[in-house]
């Protein structure tokens, strides 16, 4: 047991430099050379998740376009663009120990922990799916290869937690924690709307096994991530709705959606961004009628995620796309087990999708420009998803 151990020990150590070497020299390109350090550093989206928390803890509106542009112009009086985003109410318990700081030093300490938050969400996929220790080296191959993974960290976004949230939801359910699993899906629900079709599949499933402790894990879980925001700030249900209801997204990008697609052909008529959910929810109805009977999470919810991305009205931003982590692992997983052949193939293909998506983000590309990659890592997916279930013998 010592051994092995010893053995494992400098793998970890050997993995740990070489996240530090990828790493380092990306930040000191984002850093642009500068040696001013911490105001070089563009605080990109997350200076408005700064600025909601600070104002939540002023108890004023923290969706008010006006309040938040103000904030953001004195953390970074540089920045020619104001970017208004929304957080959901319960994200606030999370922001707002970050938005107690200064702007600088919150962004570095908030990247820290989205850092800490993706390294575990790696290393515990990795243990739902079964797979040995000793592989954990390919797991950590494929995130530090997957350019999303970058992306939500520059940013400042959340994704790290959103895909925390599944793992941690696939994690407890194996092991019979209901209510921990239920818990965990607050996180995913930061942007409900990128996985929208997981959670009517969920519902359906928790009513046909009588999952009860799992609804009520993620009812007491919300009402706790809300208590401290509501706490000091009231009215905030009242903002939140009055910023669903009153209020559209100020900023000028677009995302890389079929919906977004079809609200430009037809002059920019804001219903057709919602257009797409209609045959996804019609696939989810198929989809859940095909495979209730035998309905496996870990399996089913690799589906659920790229429909849910392909079809949703809003968001899958190339930082969103790390949620596609849980389907690329699972299929890293089995190519692993495959000859070489099949592993340098899946492996060109991967780096390619990645490379291509690279090239278009240092050519300052549009969001929109990337209206290709779900659809192409999807393809991937299922591509050898069905060559390594070929080679199964028997």
């Amino acid at each position: 047991m010592s051994q092995l151990i010893a053995a494992r020990s400098p793998l970890r150590t050997g993995l740990l430099l070489l996240a530090l070497a990828i790493a380092v020299p990306i930040m000191l390109w984002q850093l642009g050379g500068s040696a001013s350090g911490l105001t070089a550093w563009p605080l990109y989206d997350y200076v408005s998740f700064w600025a909601a928390g600070r104002l939540n803890l002023q108890g004023q509106d923290p969706y008010d376009p006006a309040l938040l542009a103000a904030l953001e112009k004195e953390a970074e009086p540089g920045s020619s663009q104001v970017l208004i985003m929304w957080p959901a109410p319960w994200a606030l318990t999370l922001l707002m120990p970050f938005s107690c700081l200064d702007a600088r030093i919150s962004h570095l300490l908030w990247l820290a922990f989205q850092l800490v938050a993706l390294a575990c969400g790696v290393d515990w996929a990795w243990r739902v799916l079964g797979e040995p220790r000793e592989r954990r080296w390919l797991a950590w191959l494929v995130a530090l290869t997957f350019l999303p993974c970058h992306l939500v960290l520059v940013t400042g976004q959340m994704g790290a937690l959103l895909l925390l949230g599944l793992i941690g939801f696939l994690y407890c359910l194996q092991h019979g924690r209901d209510g921990w699993a239920g818990a965990f899906l607050v996180l995913t629900a930061i942007k409900p709307q990128l996985t929208y079709l997981f959670w009517p599949a969920l519902l359906l499933w928790a009513w046909q096994e009588r999952r009860w402790r799992l609804l009520l894990g993620g009812v007491l879980g919300g009402a706790a991530a809300l208590a401290w925001p509501v706490l000091v700030n009231p009215q905030l249900p009242f903002y939140y709705w009055q910023s669903l209801t009153q209020r559209t997204a100020t900023h000028s990008h677009l995302s890389p959606l079929v919906g977004t697609a079809l609200r430009l052909a037809f002059n920019g008529r804001l219903g057709m961004q919602f257009v797409p959910m209609v045959p996804g929810l019609l696939w989810l109805a198929w989809y859940w009628r095909r495979h209730r009977r035998s309905w496996s999470w870990p399996k089913q919810l690799a589906d659920l995620l790229f429909a849910s991305l392909l079809t949703t009205a809003y968001g899958a931003w190339p930082f969103d796309l790390v949620l596609l982590l849980i389907p690329i692992l699972q299929v890293a997983a089995e190519v692993g087990r495959r000859g070489r052949a099949v592993w340098l193939a899946a492996g060109a293909g991967f780096l390619a999708i990645n490379a291509l998506a690279a090239g278009q983000l240092a050519c300052e590309a549009a969001y929109f420009a990337f209206i290709w990659m779900t659809p192409a890592l999807l393809l991937a997916y299922l591509a050898l998803r069905s060559r390594t279930a070929a080679l199964v013998p028997g």
